[in-house]
């Protein structure tokens, strides 16, 4: 028997289904384009598999329902656009300083403000990195596939689990609702490899959740479980008790950072295509990596230019290691992403360099192959 399917489905749905396959058992979301139906369909599955959805009065009721119901111990999840992301900025906060695992799906559009809600964009780039105040290491992956919209959502969950703290899908308007053919695991194999999150399974009294080694999460066990322990934005001691002394403020922070910078090789994940031979290195993610990908094939076919791509699939943490390689073998980078140069910034930070080449739109449509195949041939 096969371990994958066939579906021909969209984007926004098949990142509701990848949810529910995953064992997700909550979600608590409120309506927003390009996202809407993420909570449209998950509202029809959650049941059918022993969950619960709700639309709640706006985005800042839905994820703090999400937190909630992740403090119960179940895997959970909401989902939005920019700007309900920024809504639910002190919440994703909130549970970064607590440690409460969600997944949260945003399905970009063009922005500042209302922006433009039925247009694609990648402007949250920088925003997922850091949605909310204070220091705290996000982890954001972007799915560039329709297969990418189910893979990418379940793995978020397992490191939600792993890392005990939200982390980002990032889908866009173009992904989101694209209609076509994916590939993907069944949810047998999907269930496979679900790995649930630690467990204290000792004496109560010796229960103290955010006591664990300086690269480690905490261990939070599900509320009215008979485990203890208090819940706070706050800095808090190894049993979650707010404080103000100095060392103790100051691991906690650190820990924070280290438990995801010291296991990156567990959340980094990238495409390299046609690099190999390449002359040209061009960088994109999400939907624009689609035409990327396609220009790529057709400056090789055509115009002889050896061009290659790389992709972030992981965003945050960045694969600076990888970019720093790849600044030092190729002399012609060209970064392509529908924002001013979110990522672009990035890329130079990584790659220790300043010449290097971007491509970007902002008005709401698409690269198209041809967009990118024209500023390669003028570099």
């Amino acid at each position: 028997m096969s371990a994958t399917r066939e579906i021909i489905s969209s984007g926004n749905d098949l990142a509701a289904i990848a949810a529910v396959d995953a064992g997700c058992k909550f979600f608590g979301g409120y309506p927003i384009t390009p996202s809407s139906e993420v909570m449209h369909t998950i509202s029809d599955l959650l049941p059918k598999a022993g969950g619960v959805a709700i639309q709640m009065e706006d985005e800042i009721g839905g994820i703090a329902a999400a937190i909630g119901a992740g403090m119960s111990g179940v895997r959970t999840m909401t989902a939005t656009s920019g700007p309900g992301v920024s809504l639910k900025a002190e919440n994703l906060g909130l549970a970064q300083m607590a440690e409460v695992p969600l997944v949260l799906v945003n399905v970009m559009r063009g922005g500042p403000s209302t922006g433009l809600p039925t247009r694609v964009s990648q402007g949250d780039i920088n925003q997922a990195k850091n949605p909310s105040h204070g220091d705290y290491k996000s982890i954001t992956v972007c799915a560039g596939t329709l297969a990418e919209c189910y893979t990418e959502t379940v793995r978020a969950f397992n490191l939600a689990d792993r890392f005990m703290q939200p982390v980002i899908v990032l889908l866009d308007e173009t992904l989101g609702h694209m209609h076509g053919k994916a590939i993907i695991p069944t949810a047998e194999e999907t269930q496979k490899g679900i790995v649930p999150r630690k467990k204290f399974e000792g004496d109560p009294k010796d229960y103290r959740p955010y006591d664990v080694p300086q690269d480690q999460p905490a261990v939070l066990n599900p509320m009215f479980q008979g485990y203890r322990y208090h819940f706070t934005g706050l800095h808090h001691d190894a049993n979650g008790f707010p404080t103000e002394e100095i060392e103790t403020c100051r691991k906690l922070i650190d820990r924070l950072f280290r438990k995801v910078e010291e296991h990156k090789d567990e959340i980094e994940s990238n495409e390299e295509y046609m690099l190999d031979d390449a002359e040209i290195l061009l960088i994109g993610y999400g939907s624009a990596s689609l035409a990327i990908k396609e220009a790529v094939n057709v400056l090789r076919d055509q115009y002889g230019i050896k061009a290659g791509m790389f992709r972030p699939i992981t965003i945050w943490p960045s694969p600076e290691k990888r970019m720093y390689e790849l600044g030092q073998k190729f002399d012609k980078v060209l970064v392509v992403e529908l924002n001013q140069g979110q990522y672009y910034e990035e890329v130079q930070r990584a790659m220790e360099r300043h010449n290097i080449d971007k491509l970007t739109k902002t008005n709401g449509r698409p690269f198209s192959p041809a967009d990118i195949i024209e500023k390669v041939k003028e570099l």
